[in-house]
């Protein structure tokens, strides 16, 4: 790692904010106090860590605020999600023919580094991959939808990126 990358964190995450909170991000980012800042905010790291419970999370999500979307298959943690991409999950569409029939199935995969995060940012990615069973794009229908589910989340969104920036100059947290 050249010295310039040291003194210089990388916000990659964050391409989408304005400049200023990129800004003011970095500059967190180069004072080495982000450990704290979310240390503080968010103690520890949610307890919803197999395969089992994460369908179960996001169940009752979807049952308390989208009962009439299609229903979900699988929900799982995912070692082949990269979030350099930009992909904090994915929720797929998979059709298959069975005889004359066209059956299809949502499932909602996590990118598996999101088993030791607070359990606000995972709501906030369950949440936005449960929103893709009604709205496909990113649009304002979307996030309206994303906020009726939580209200905090593009807060939640942000301090999430910012996570990612602080882990990979520092590493995991939790």
């Amino acid at each position: 790692m050249s010295q310039s990358h040291q003194k210089t964190p990388n916000v990659r995450y964050l391409n989408g904010y304005s400049p200023q909170l990129q800004q003011q991000a970095q500059t967190l980012l180069e004072a080495e106090k982000t450990a704290a800042f979310f240390l503080k905010k968010y103690p520890e790291a949610h307890s919803v860590n197999g395969t089992r419970p994460l369908y179960d999370y996001a169940m009752a999500l979807k049952n308390q605020f989208m009962r009439s979307s299609a229903p979900i298959s699988k929900v799982i943690y995912d070692d082949k999600i990269h979030v350099i991409n930009n992909a904090l999950g994915l929720h797929t569409y998979v059709s298959r023919v069975q005889g004359n029939k066209l059956k299809s199935k949502n499932e909602i995969r996590i990118a598996s580094l999101f088993r030791r995060i607070p359990e606000p940012l995972l709501k906030m990615i369950v949440v936005h991959e449960l929103a893709h069973l009604r709205e496909k794009e990113h649009d304002k229908a979307f996030y309206k939808l994303c906020c009726y589910m939580e209200p905090d989340y593009h807060q939640l969104e942000f301090d999430l990126r910012l996570y990612l920036c602080h882990r990979d100059r520092f590493g995991d947290l939790w």
